[in-house]
């Protein structure tokens, strides 16, 4: 199977002596910002989906946990878009981009209907969603000054209702049945609480004509949480996502491509770019879309039951797919173990004389089960919004049978930026630029990273760079420069091959006692690489001469040492237990050495957390990353311990 590309040549530099790279896939250089020829706005690509489809199935979904998947094709979509965007209009909703509609809701068939509804009439919808908080979902709704929102569920119409703060909302539309307690709210609220299907009902009796968007309007304003103060407004704009869309298809299709056959499993949420991207990319495709039943815990039903053929997901997935496989290794006896061993290397080795099959005999007997997790016919993984091991990566090649495609970007940049080759089974990069954007390579002096050697802060320009945050033109100015330049906050180096590679992050350095510069998240980085490690956190302040640490142990690795020690517990004791912490610190402290951490970069103490960081007790964002203050704030009394024994 060849690369239709030189691997050792995936991006050239641009004129210009700013060091900006493009990839090789762009003609001429020319960055890409149309969808499949004449696609310009999320409204064409839906439309020409209904035309590739030849009204095939378009959205499923499962009315009872054990049922099969139902199907609504493309024309009911279509239809229903049509009489929701005008029962909109009828209740006095403008078709503009100046009109701004809330949809607090889990990704389900009407998510979709209703963000097909905005961008037939020109409206812009603005997602809530759980994790934020209700701080947060306030500062939402009144920055944005909503006074529709579309709710799932009658519990969370309530939870806008009882937020005192929120003022601005005159109107709720509920997907479900409206509860008796919700109503009586809304009564004393004088807020208006519609059914969702009587809008639908009122746009049938009064069709509408569409108003279809233009290019540079307003499509979306996703807010990203952040890792400290409110959330901010991500403008994009139809341009914005199309470009990026168009980007990624241009590497995609160099060896596949998306057809109406083609089945997408919907569980990342909808409140997010990275989800949305997908879904635009697919409709235009006359792809098919299942969605899970909002239950994590049965999303492995829903898989099996769907057998999607793509699957997009983000690492911590697909962590837990590899610590299964491997958890299940070690417990089977010798000739299992054994034989996944073997199996996995003489994968790995064909992936490294660019040889990718599988229909091996390795595939029909050791890695059969493993890819029937995921339905059994999954012909792509796409990853994201975090880094995934280089490790995993390989054994999802090897095992899944499929291509495994990492991405990087960020809301702002519609979520790519850049993006795997199909046929470059390498490990540890992000890839090449997507065909829409540049990328270039920012000096950042304090850190000693400089653009003429290849490294610095990743600086994103093309037609997928966001419009700003809504409200806030300084924070705006502080991320997108004079020249168009989005700048992302991450350090990357430039390979040999010309793929990127993430090695630091800006925004987060620190200095010591004795004015050293740290930069937790590229140690966090390397201590993550020990088996025995699940989270980690380092800490270190200005007033302390050294680094401590919290580290998660692993779920799996760190119970099966301590029983080989005959050390036995439930996790919490497991995690007091001083000669298991040794192992754990003696693990990472190798890890760093052999990283060519300095001596100041590496912890000097560690506490063992038993519960892991989580959306839920505030220590991660919604996209799983690090609230770095809400984590220092939380194991304070734990820092201060250790920096009094220390000193």
């Amino acid at each position: 199977m060849e690369a239709p590309i030189d691997l050792n040549r995936q991006s050239v530099e641009v004129p210009g002596g700013e060091y900006a790279r493009v990839s090789v896939l762009c003609e001429d250089g020319k960055l890409v910002e149309t969808l499949a020829g004449n696609v310009n706005t999320l409204y064409e690509g839906f439309q020409r989906g209904l035309e590739m489809s030849k009204n095939n199935p378009c959205l499923g979904w499962r009315t009872s946990p054990e049922g099969p998947f139902e199907w609504m094709t493309y024309g009911n979509v279509s239809s229903k878009a049509h009489n929701f965007g005008s029962g909109l209009l009828a209740r006095g909703l403008q078709p503009n981009p100046e009109t701004f509609l809330g949809i607090f809701s889990q990704n389900r068939v009407e998510w979709t209907v209703t963000e097909q509804a905005c961008n037939m009439y020109s409206m812009v919808i603005v997602p809530l969603y759980d994790t934020l908080g209700p701080q947060a979902v306030t500062y939402i709704v009144n920055q944005a000054k909503l006074s529709t929102i579309v709710c799932d569920k009658s519990d969370k119409a309530v939870k806008l209702l009882q937020n005192e703060g929120i003022s601005c909302v005159k109107c709720i539309i509920v997907m479900d049945a409206i509860s008796e307690d919700a109503r009586k709210m809304a009564e004393e609220c004088h807020v208006e609480l519609v059914p969702f299907s009587e809008v639908e009902e009122q746009g049938k009796q009064n069709l509408q004509e569409a108003v279809p968007p233009k290019p540079d309007d307003l499509c979306t304003i996703c807010y990203t949480s952040g890792t400290t103060g409110n959330p901010k407004g991500a403008m994009l704009s139809h341009k914005n996502i199309v470009a990026a869309c168009a980007g990624v298809a241009v590497t995609f299709e160099q060896k596949f491509k998306m057809t109406p056959d083609d089945v997408h499993i919907s569980y990342l949420p909808l409140a997010h770019i990275f989800e949305r991207l997908v879904q635009c990319y697919l409709f235009s495709c006359g792809a098919r879309i299942g969605f899970f039943q909002g239950d994590v815990r049965k999303l492995t039903d829903d898989i099996k039951e769907l057998r999607p053929t793509i699957f997009a997901t983000v690492p911590r997935l697909l962590n837990r797919i590899y610590d299964k496989v491997m958890a299940g290794a070690a417990s089977a006896g010798v000739v299992k173990r054994l034989l996944l061993s073997v199996a996995l290397k003489r994968k790995e080795a064909a992936l490294n004389r660019g040889v990718f099959n599988n229909d091996t005999l390795w595939d029909k007997v050791v890695f059969k089960k493993i890819q029937e997790n995921l339905g059994g016919r999954v012909k792509y993984i796409v990853t994201g919004a975090a880094p995934l091991s280089p490790t995993i990566m390989t054994f999802l090649r090897c095992a899944m049978g499929c291509f495994v495609f990492e991405g990087y970007g960020q809301t702002e940049s519609a979520a790519a930026a850049s993006l795997t080759f199909p046929m470059d089974f390498s490990v540890g990069h992000v890839g090449i630029p997507v065909a829409c954007v540049k990328i270039k390579l920012d000096d950042v002096p304090d850190m000693n990273y400089y653009a003429k050697d290849g490294k610095g802060e990743i600086c994103v320009k093309g037609a997928s760079v966001f419009k700003g945050y809504l409200h806030e033109p300084e924070k705006t100015a502080e991320t997108i420069d004079a020249n168009g330049w989005l700048h992302t906050g991450d350090i990357g180096t430039w390979t040999p091959q010309g793929t990127l590679k993430i090695i630091d992050r800006k925004k987060h350095i620190f200095k010591l006692a004795q004015g050293e510069y740290i930069a937790p998240e590229k140690i966090e980085g390397v201590y993550l690489r020990s088996p025995l490690v699940g989270q980690v956190f380092v800490h270190g302040e200005s007033l302390q001469a050294c680094l401590v640490g919290v580290v998660v142990p692993d779920e799996v690795a760190f119970p099966q040492l301590a029983s080989s020690k005959g050390i036995t517990g439930d996790m919490a004791e497991l995690c007091k237990n001083a000669a298991l912490k040794k192992e754990v610190m003696d693990s990472i402290i190798a890890l760093g050495k052999k990283s060519s951490l300095h001596s100041f970069e590496q912890v000097k103490d560690l506490y063992l957390c038993p519960e892991p960081f989580s959306v839920e007790n505030g220590l991660l964002t919604p996209t799983f990353k690090s609230k770095r203050p809400q984590l220092r704030d939380f194991f304070q009394d734990q820092i201060t311990e250790m920096y009094s024994k220390l000193t």
